[in-house]
């Protein structure tokens, strides 16, 4: 049976559906999405200067790793995608579900309370005006 594509068709047919929007991605933070949803909340739709703004003094423990992350998707878009940082804002901005820390606590009289340190995994995506 003959091909239909050769490998470098599908590629191209791949690499024709991505998305070419600038992105940075934050794997197995150590908060849960629900504190990342507070501060995300706060930056979503604002130009990048607003938004750092925002993160310097915002008293979250995520701010500050929300600031480092929109740091590294701005120099994404200015070294790969070639885009002007006065130009660019926070298309999207969300965090998922990681991986969930299960740990032990000791109690009175024998017994143990099961602890659970949640984890997620944030994006934030950028786009030109």
């Amino acid at each position: 049976m003959a091909k239909k594509y050769s490998r470098s068709q599908y590629k191209k047919e791949r690499n024709a559906n991505k998305d070419t929007r600038p992105k940075a991605t934050l794997r197995n933070a150590r908060v849960s999405t629900t504190k990342a949803a507070f501060v995300l909340d706060a930056i979503r739709g604002k130009d990048v200067e607003t938004a750092l703004g925002i993160l310097l003094y915002n008293p979250r423990y995520a701010s500050t790793l929300i600031e480092k992350l929109l740091k590294s998707a701005i120099a994404n878009a200015e070294n790969n995608n070639g885009m002007d940082p006065a130009n660019l804002y926070v298309a999207e901005c969300y965090a998922n579900k990681g991986p969930t820390m299960k740990r032990i606590k000791p109690r009175a009289q024998g017994r143990a309370y099961r602890i659970e340190h949640r984890m997620s995994h944030i994006t934030l995506v950028l786009d030109e005006r």
